[in-house]
């Protein structure tokens, strides 16, 4: 089993940043995949960015390209997602997810809320 704590959603004004952060513990072998999703009220849950750990292939959303990155921290089992130049409509709660051994993982959700 896969625990995961996220941290660093909040509160910005358009043209802001915010970085989150997930910790994952209790995998004995290394994660396969770690990735971001974001759920708007009333719209389903969509992928933001995710990263194969294997040779750090790395996969955006059209809307957030250039502007959002993720990245990790292989010794602390982190991923992290830097968001800049923010939007009103990024406004969501943000989701961490893992792959591990075919089975996923999901964080308990930050949310993020852009101003205008």
């Amino acid at each position: 089993q896969v625990q995961l704590v996220e941290s660093g959603g909040g509160a910005v004004q358009a043209g802001g940043s915010l970085s989150l952060s997930c910790s994952a513990s209790g995998n004995r072998f290394p994660i396969s995949v770690m990735g971001w999703y974001r759920q708007a009220p009333g719209t389903e849950r969509e992928l933001v960015a995710s990263m194969l750990t294997v040779g750090s292939i790395i996969h955006y959303a059209d809307s957030v390209k250039d502007r959002f990155t993720i990245s990790r921290n292989a010794a602390r089992n982190t991923v992290y997602l830097r968001m800049n130049k923010q939007q009103p409509e990024d406004t969501a709660v943000y989701y961490c997810k893992v792959r591990f051994r075919a089975v996923d993982f999901w964080g308990q959700g930050t949310q993020d809320t852009v101003s205008s």
